[in-house]
C-alpha cells in the first residue's frame, strides 16, 4: 500500500463501502462465528514530519460509559490496538484504534488487522454496553 487509493482498492474489493470520502472509508467486518458485524473506519493522517499514516479504528462505546482508568490499563496491556477519544456524528466515542505508516503496510497487514480489531471491538463494545464480560 502506497497511499489511501491503495488502501481504497483493497476495501472496496473486500467490502461493501458506507462511507467513501477523500481520506476517509467506512465498511462492516464481520466477527467469525458470532453474527455480529463491527463498523470500521480507515482514515488518512498526516504526521508532524510530513509522512502520512493510516488508522484503522471502531467505535466501541459512548464516553459517558468509560471508566478512564480501566482505559489507561487496557492500553498499558495491549500489543495490538489502543483506545481514544474521538467525536463520531457530533458525539464523543471511545474508539479502538491502530495506525500504520504506508511503507510496510499490505493488504495481508490489513486484511490481519481487521481480524485483529473487529473481534476485540465487538468484545470491548459488549463489555461496554453490559452484554457480556472481557
Amino acid at each position: 500500500m502506497q497511499n489511501f487509493e491503495d488502501i481504497r482498492a483493497w476495501a472496496a474489493a473486500k467490502y461493501t463501502l458506507k462511507d467513501n470520502e477523500p481520506f476517509l472509508l467506512s465498511f462492516d467486518v464481520a466477527i467469525m462465528g458470532e453474527g455480529r458485524r463491527q463498523g470500521m473506519y480507515i482514515a488518512e493522517l498526516d504526521c508532524e514530519d510530513g509522512t502520512k499514516i493510516a488508522r484503522v479504528s471502531t467505535p466501541i462505546s459512548r464516553t459517558a460509559r468509560v471508566n478512564s482508568e480501566r482505559c489507561l490499563r487496557f492500553n498499558w496491556a495491549q500489543r495490538v490496538g489502543y483506545l481514544a477519544y474521538g467525536e463520531l456524528d457530533g458525539q464523543e466515542w471511545l474508539h479502538l484504534c491502530e495506525n500504520r505508516p504506508y511503507p510496510g503496510l499490505s493488504a495481508s497487514e490489513l486484511n490481519r488487522i481487521m481480524r485483529e480489531l473487529a473481534p476485540l471491538a465487538d468484545k470491548l463494545e459488549r463489555a461496554f454496553t453490559g452484554t457480556d464480560h472481557v
